[in-house]
């Protein structure tokens, strides 16, 4: 049987080097099956990262393998130049849950390929290369999503097609607003926008990206109504809205279903992707009719929406919303809040914990300031999978964990969870 160390050494022969296993002794993951997951040598690990929040309600759940199954014993594959039911119903079923009226949805196989496409869409729609997006943000690793990515360790060149300014968002811990209340933080964001705008653009912009809460950043959330605010500077100045909701989607923040809703705001399109097929390729745009419809060229999608990735997506958007997943998403994120607040109050080295539902994060810094710590960051991360509890890792400098369990989570399963951390961040205290 091979085990871990032999699938290391062959990941390090066969895959370049810019990829990189997660922990400082990396670890195989061989099954799974609800919030678990098993290694090679059948070490059990509570998993709070679902492959970066993409296995969204559970490993192996029946109703979406069920529904795989079935298809794959149909057909695989088809492509958008046929008529496929999967497809079109899914397509159907994302309209009816997006809030957008009247819109309509293109499927991709990945975000970044979803995030790229909706800025193709805007370039076209308003006739401008011109895009803002916000510091600290990632959308994508594909040429164009680099671009808008405020992030210096994630972009491997400047060089884009695109005139990309960055504008101040919600990672309030290292803005020059922090210690402003909600209202005067987002205040002085909207003018800091007001000014990129007049200062830094040819006055033609055709799309602010923003993620309502900032993933690989490091979960940093904005106080609500945030984008709702930036969105009338948006209206006065005809700059469409993309809310990037590859990590926010789906129930995830507990207290609405998608992020953007929680800022008073309906966007002009929205990408969704991760967790939509609980770990099968998929991902897409959907957006005002007008906006979408605004390529007059020939344009397919080989592999977005094809029967087997729609199978699935249409299996797990029903579980999410026959068992009330946003609700328990709500439940479980309160009870980790309150459960871990204490810990963190009292940690020195942990600057704050933010987020919202099942999409949190605590930050680490040496004591006495925000000076980020990436070295204790890595330190919990082990510690944590030391204790059975996988967890992801993110942030502008390394310096955050990020938690994002299952939307299917138990009571108890959560509090083997907390259980876990909470001694790990006792052990290195």
């Amino acid at each position: 049987m091979t085990t871990t160390a032999e699938l290391l050494e062959r990941y390090r022969n066969a895959l370049p080097s810019y990829l990189n296993p997660l922990h400082a002794e990396p670890i195989s993951i061989d099954r799974g099956e609800g919030s678990y997951v098993w290694d090679l040598e059948d070490n059990r690990y509570l998993d709070w990262f679902g492959g970066v929040l993409t296995t969204m309600i559970g490993h192996s759940v029946p109703e979406v393998v069920t529904a795989v199954q079935e298809q794959a014993a149909k057909v695989m594959h088809t492509s958008t130049l046929y008529l496929s039911e999967p497809m079109i119903a899914f397509a159907e079923e994302i309209k009816a849950v997006s809030g957008i009226p009247d819109a309509r949805v293109f499927f991709t196989a990945s975000g970044s390929e979803a995030n790229d496409t909706a800025i193709m869409l805007a370039n076209q729609f308003q006739g401008s290369n011109e895009i803002l997006a916000m510091r600290n943000s990632y959308h994508g690793r594909s040429y164009t999503t680099q671009a808008i990515t405020a992030q210096r360790s994630w972009s491997v060149a400047s060089m884009s097609g695109l005139n990309v300014n960055f504008v101040q968002g919600g990672y309030r811990l290292r803005s020059p607003f922090r210690d402003l209340d909600d209202e005067a933080f987002t205040q002085a964001c909207v003018e800091d926008l007001v000014q990129i705008i007049d200062m830094a653009t040819a006055g033609k912009v055709a799309a602010l990206i923003a993620e309502p809460i900032q993933g690989v950043g490091g979960f940093a959330t904005p106080p609500d109504g945030f984008f709702g605010a930036i969105g009338k500077e948006l209206t006065n100045r005809d700059i469409l809205f993309i809310s990037d909701e590859v990590q926010t989607g789906w129930g995830r923040t507990g207290e609405h279903f998608w992020g953007y809703q929680a800022h008073g705001i309906v966007p002009d399109m929205l990408t969704f992707a991760k967790g939509v097929g609980n770990g099968i390729t998929l991902a897409g745009v959907v957006g005002r009719k007008e906006v979408m419809d605004c390529i007059n060229v020939l344009s397919f999608s080989t592999f977005g929406g094809n029967p087997l990735s729609a199978a699935a997506g249409r299996a797990t958007l029903k579980y999410v919303l026959d068992n009330d997943l946003q609700g328990n998403a709500l439940r479980m994120g309160q009870r980790l809040t309150e459960r871990l607040s204490p810990v963190i109050d009292r940690t020195d080295w942990i600057a704050e914990l933010r987020g919202k539902g099942l999409m949190q994060a605590i930050e680490m810094v040496h004591p006495g300031g925000v000076e980020p710590d990436a070295a204790i960051a890595g330190r919990l991360l082990d510690a944590a999978k030391d204790r059975g509890l996988l967890v992801g890792k993110g942030g502008l400098y390394g310096n955050v964990i990020r938690m994002a369990p299952m939307l299917a989570i138990t009571e108890s399963e959560l509090d083997e969870g907390v259980d876990a951390l909470i001694d790990a961040i006792e052990a290195i205290s």
